[in-house]
């Protein structure tokens, strides 16, 4: 285990010792595809932008915890308590799309 160590710590310095100093301007420079950058890169981002990613995560997450259930619908295909859970988490994630659709949360106007 110190041989690791030490072979990890001399491989450091040695890369730190061999490596250029010398300092490339074009390299240092913004990259923004090809062009140089116009105006501040920490211009506020609408709300509506920031409303559309959580809601997408919301209703991910949501879809993710379908994913155990469907892949143990044959064993649990007979159970009523089964089916009657999943029926109660479809209707609740319905109702939520919807009432997220008629408030306009996912409009982009």
């Amino acid at each position: 285990m110190c041989f690791s160590f030490l072979l990890s710590g001399a491989l450091l310095l040695i890369g730190l010792k061999i490596s250029p100093k010398a300092i490339d301007f074009e390299k240092l420079s913004a990259y923004e595809c090809g062009f140089t950058p116009i105006g501040d890169a920490r211009q506020p981002f609408h709300v509506r932008f920031y409303l559309v990613g959580l809601l997408f995560l919301l209703f991910d997450l949501e879809v993710i915890f379908l994913f155990p259930w469907a892949l143990t619908v044959t064993h649990v295909m007979f159970s009523v308590s089964a089916l009657v859970g999943l029926c109660f988490f479809l209707f609740l994630l319905l109702v939520g799309f919807v009432y997220e659709w008629k408030k306009g949360a996912l409009d982009w106007d």
